[in-house]
């Protein structure tokens, strides 16, 4: 018999206070293998371009994955920069795959081929995210960069087409690509792939866009309803801010930052969450005593994200339980209060973001210079 909405509810909240308190090692955990990237995204969450020479050598990236499987880690996401730019890259796949972590990286494709592809065939588990950013060569180019849609396609082509390998493909909702979600799908459905659509964060260099690129209030509201309709589509939790429109969304609905989801970047430095890049999130390193387990289980950040309770001036919200008062990243890199609502607040509880000159500024020191064009638009980042 199906339990009753009530007790519905009491298993959600019970299940979600549970994993605020963080568990014994993350069951979302985002590793970025190197800063470099053939390409420029313009909401880039890393500002990756160049290669950092402190960035984890292979034998510290091969005994990082053995600390992962001791700790009980199965899976593992690895991103970038570009993260199959990286020599050891295959190397280091062959590793996790031996001692049995799965492994989903995400790639912009462009070095795809059938060589690579064949070498991918005779993983158990490693599964390829494809990214892109529009449905057809020119909204994706305008956000990722000339040729890169055409690199993107060809990569599919490669693994699907020509060898039988399954992907999925990822999209970041942006105001620009929002009303093509359709088309989104029907490329995914082409290529037999599952689609993942994310939100746009403030990070990296998306701090220098996302006054441009997020969704309206009533993009946000025809975003949810889509989603609602396509359930079939991914979202990596990361929606659960719209969730007090209705129906919740799938997935966890907490912000996991420090809790069940943590980053290491390419030099081996740990944050609450990819999305948190900067010096107020950041846990320790490697190669600190006791390295990751440490880091993870006893870090004064991390032990202080799992004590605290949400934001006060959401508790009395009738939403609460729906949303947990949405992202810390988006609030931080926007300068709103982390004891607020999440600056898309569906209910429009959001309070205004502090003066431009309070907002933290976004680490762009591994970025090229970009230029940012966005519709009519021109500004430049570092």
């Amino acid at each position: 018999m199906k339990p009753p909405p009530s007790a519905m509810a009491a298993m959600t909240k019970g299940v979600k206070d549970i994993l605020k308190r963080g568990l014994s090692a993350p069951i979302c955990l985002t590793w970025e293998i190197t800063y470099g990237c053939n390409l420029s995204c313009i909401h880039c969450l890393s500002a990756s371009g160049l290669k950092d020479p402190r960035e984890l050598k292979t034998r510290q990236a091969l005994e990082l994955l053995d600390t992962f499987k001791e700790m009980g880690i199965f899976y593992v996401n690895i991103g970038g920069g570009e993260p199959t730019i990286r020599r050891d890259f295959l190397e280091i796949l062959r590793h996790a795959n031996s001692i049995g972590i799965g492994v989903k990286f995400s790639t912009n494709g462009s070095f795809i081929d059938d060589g690579f592809a064949r070498e991918l065939s005779g993983f158990s588990y490693t599964d390829v995210q494809i990214s892109i950013d529009g449905p057809d060569r020119q909204s994706n180019d305008l956000i990722r960069g000339a040729g890169s849609f055409d690199r993107a396609l060809k990569a599919m082509d490669t693994l699907q087409r020509r060898n039988g390998i399954t992907f999925k493909i990822s999209a970041v909702a942006t105001r620009n690509n929002v009303h093509q979600l359709d088309r989104f799908y029907e490329l995914a459905d082409f290529y037999r792939a599952e689609l993942r659509v994310t939100r746009l964060r403030p990070s990296g260099r998306g701090s220098q866009v996302f006054a441009d690129l997020n969704p309206s209030a009533e993009e946000n509201v025809a975003l949810y309803q889509w989603l609602r309709a396509h359930p079939d589509v991914l979202t990596g939790d990361s929606f659960f801010h719209l969730s007090p429109l209705g129906t919740q969304l799938a997935g966890m609905n907490i912000c996991g930052a420090g809790r069940v989801v943590c980053l290491v970047d390419p030099i081996g430095d740990v944050y609450a969450c990819p999305f948190t890049i900067h010096e107020t999130f950041r846990a320790g390193n490697i190669s600190d005593p006791g390295g990751f387990r440490e880091i993870w289980k006893n870090s004064e950040l991390f032990n202080s994200m799992r004590k605290a309770q949400g934001p006060n001036s959401c508790e009395t919200c009738v939403a609460y339980q729906s949303c947990q008062g949405g992202c810390i990243s988006t609030k931080f890199f926007t300068g709103t209060s982390l004891d607020g609502p999440d600056p898309d607040c569906v209910l429009g509880k959001a309070k205004p973001p502090s003066r431009s000159d309070e907002v933290p500024l976004a680490d762009l020191s591994h970025s090229r210079r970009v230029s940012l064009k966005i519709r009519s638009n021109s500004t430049l980042a570092n």
